[in-house]
């Protein structure tokens, strides 16, 4: 089989879109290379609508915890307490057996039991409790003459929120924002350990990566390529908050940008 035959049979092979029974044997470089590539549709799908939609839920808990109501607070502390302080790996086992009790008693639970949607429901609260705490560490830092500023001018209640506090905690919080969004991608790698089954071996890249090494009995052929597929993943997602983040900072005078690089520090 050519390695064109073998894009056209498993590019799409993790949605069901192809050959439907895995390669046996003699893998070609090609076959891993493929099916691994495959498998990152998931994760790229785990990540992104995680990522997308915790976004909300993130700025929600910052302001409930901000805020002076024991209400709003009091959830929101304790929300962003429970999943910053338990492993994302005790999460998933947790919520795939509440799943499946809860499939029990209604079929109307049933898709939470797969990891399209159960194990995105874990990493969307995730994420959410981690980027709620960094926005409420934002909210914080905002300057009281920022504020000050917007009261002279007369912005009030949500005109305040929506013209001063919210973009300047966006700009404040953008680097270790991004630092959570390139941490979320990297997990949804645990989805593979985590107990929603792969419904006819159509898994995420770690699970074929771990097929290939299982087989082949060499895990230094499958796991390069699917670290390789995660570096530039997370090149793209650096240029894409890079570019967001001069956005958010076009306002200010050049000399006060800060500019996201990938050169790392050697020294402090």
């Amino acid at each position: 089989m050519s390695c064109a035959e073998t894009i056209q049979d498993y590019a799409l092979r993790s949605i069901g879109i192809g050959e439907r029974l895995l390669p046996r044997s003699d893998f070609t470089l090609c076959e891993q290379f493929v099916l691994i590539g495959s498998g990152m549709i998931w994760n790229i799908y785990f990540g992104v609508v995680a990522l997308s939609t915790g976004f909300f839920l993130a700025v929600a808990l910052a302001v409930g915890k901000a805020c002076r109501t024991p209400l709003a607070r009091i959830p929101s502390e304790w929300t962003i307490f429970i999943f910053r302080g338990s492993p994302l790996f005790i999460q998933f086992f947790f919520a795939y057996f509440l799943f499946l009790s809860l499939k029990s008693t209604h079929p109307i639970f049933d898709p939470l039991t797969a990891a399209w949607a159960g194990a995105l429901i874990v990493l969307f609260l995730n994420t959410a409790a981690y980027s709620g705490e960094i926005f409420y560490g934002a909210l914080r830092s905002i300057p009281k003459g920022d504020m000050e500023a917007a009261e002279a001018y007369g912005l009030t209640g949500f005109t305040k929120f929506r013209r001063i506090t919210f973009p300047t905690m966006l700009r404040l919080a953008w680097p270790a924002y991004t630092n959570e969004a390139i941490f979320l991608f990297h997990a949804t790698t645990l989805v593979y350990f985590s107990g929603f089954p792969a419904w006819q071996q159509r898994g995420d890249a770690l699970y074929y990566a771990s097929y290939f090494a299982d087989k082949t009995f060499n895990p230094f052929v499958p796991y390069p390529i699917l670290a390789g597929y995660f570096i530039v993943l997370t090149l793209c997602v650096v240029t894409l908050f890079a570019w967001a983040s001069r956005r958010l900072n076009r306002h200010l005078p050049q000399e006060a940008r800060k500019r996201m690089t990938l050169r790392p520090s050697f020294m402090r």
